[in-house]
């Protein structure tokens, strides 16, 4: 047998491959957009894909489902009570069998009404499963959330989230080995463990979401524990839903001069996102760019602050990192592209076009600065809640377009989060909407904890907030 975990960090996703290498067939199990990896891997180990399966309808991420059926002539797979081919619906356990493997299908509803887990079991002993593909079911320390279909129907999924977790996994052998969707960072659970896969036996005592006798109680922990949920998720639904486009590639996105940029600019061809990493934004970018720099985190934030509707014209680091910056907004539904800047912002410069400037500010300054300084945190509740910089106002990242007008325009503002990343989108936010004086911090909380300075835990502070 072959089984292999692929872990994806933008956002923090995992799918498998898995199947028999004498018979050279082989399952993928909730595979992203890029599908080349899954592709090598069936070519590197000999195995022909047969079967592609999602375990829900996803909402972090635009599903390769799809696609990857299409490229190598598979059947794709979902539950039943989502409107597909009849070939490609799977029932409350029904069994597919690949070579040695027999995987039993089982509807797990909870964290979406369609979820569906896989037990995994050599042929010989299908009575006796030794591992569960849980999807959003069941993760590492965690559970999937119930609430992302809107207040109306959280408690109904959470009394089948809870009887999920009771009644099917709770009931497996503490030898089953748990292999789920998601890892540590994931909005899709929360608080979810850093391990990439675990074992029942070992989750049944310690998962707190494991530990509740009703449903109600485990309604008020479910959903009082629960993250924020990012902006794109209704939309990954419905794109995912509908069955998201196949592009068969990525989509062409074309090299623009710098006069022809400008132009671009000019007629506001798109939004412009700058995806350098911080310091170099903050040094010079061109006036109006939206910093949000080229890490996984890309595919996040992207999704929770643009609207894939608007064309984005974009700033590189290096004109080598376009298919790269390219697929991060893919795996969150960006698809249409006004062009990047050829030979980037040292191309800018050299044609002699104005730039602006984020200065960058250390812990050490910001600590020094007194009162003279606006400081915004732009992390999440849970963090703010851990501790804070004394007299920090906090607005989270993802709502601070809508809220920026708490803050004083005329006072020179410092940013922060967890390492500067997110402060330096915000800076860019703020000089974008007429902030004068804007400074991001570098290393920001990570650094202002290291450096053994004060941390404010001020209740009335986070009731404000």
């Amino acid at each position: 047998m072959i089984f292999r975990q692929f872990l994806h960090t933008a956002p923090v996703a995992a799918s498998y491959l898995f199947g028999c290498g004498g018979l050279a067939q082989g399952v993928v199990v909730d595979p992203v957009d890029d599908i080349a990896p899954y592709q090598l891997a069936g070519r590197e180990t000999g195995m022909r894909i047969v079967h592609v399966i999602d375990t829900h309808i996803h909402a972090d991420h635009v599903s390769g489902g799809l696609a990857l059926a299409e490229a190598v002539g598979a059947t794709y797979h979902v539950h039943e009570s989502i409107d597909a081919p009849e070939d490609a619906r799977l029932t409350d356990e029904q069994e597919l069998s690949v070579g040695n493997v027999t995987i039993r299908v089982w509807h797990t509803p909870g964290h979406t009404p369609e979820h569906i887990s896989y037990l995994l079991a050599d042929t010989e002993h299908p009575e006796t499963p030794w591992g569960v593909l849980s999807g959003d079911s069941l993760f590492v320390n965690s559970a999937g959330r119930p609430d992302l279909l809107g207040e109306k129907e959280t408690g109904k999924l959470a009394a089948q989230q809870f009887h999920t977790l009771s009644d099917f996994y709770m009931k497996l052998p503490d030898s089953v080995i748990i292999y789920p969707a998601h890892g540590s960072g994931s909005p899709c659970g929360a608080e979810i463990g850093d391990r990439l896969n675990s074992t029942i036996g070992y989750e049944r005592p310690l998962n707190p979401f494991l530990q509740f006798k009703d449903v109600e109680s485990f309604t008020r922990f479910a959903v009082s524990t629960a993250p924020p949920i990012p902006k794109y998720y209704p939309r990954m639904k419905k794109v995912n839903m509908e069955g998201p486009e196949v592009l068969g590639g990525l989509p062409r996105v074309a090299g623009l001069p710098p006069k022809a940029f400008k132009k671009a600019i000019d007629e506001k061809a798109g939004i412009l996102i700058d995806t350098r990493l911080m310091l170099s934004f903050g040094g010079a970018h061109i006036p109006g760019a939206l910093n949000i720099g080229g890490s996984p985190m890309l595919s996040i934030w992207a999704g929770s602050l643009l609207d894939p509707e608007q064309p984005i014209l974009l700033v590189l680091e290096n004109d080598d990192d376009l298919d790269e910056i390219v697929r991060l907004f893919i795996r969150t539904g960006f698809t249409k592209f006004a062009g990047y800047l050829v030979g980037g912002m040292k191309a800018w410069d050299n044609a002699g076009y104005p730039f602006a400037q984020v200065a960058q500010m250390s812990v050490h300054d910001l600590k020094n600065a007194g009162r003279e300084l606006q400081i915004l945190d732009v992390r999440s509740n849970r963090e703010w809640k851990g501790g804070h910089v004394p007299g920090a106002h906090h607005i989270f990242l993802a709502e601070l377009w809508k809220r920026f007008g708490e803050l004083d325009k005329s006072k020179p503002t410092a940013v922060y989060c967890a390492s500067g990343y997110r402060a330096s989108i915000a800076a860019s936010i703020l000089k974008g909407e007429g902030f004068a004086d804007v400074r991001n911090v570098p290393g920001s909380w990570h650094a202002w904890k290291k450096a053994g300075y004060p941390v404010d835990r001020n209740a009335a502070q986070e009731k404000a907030a």
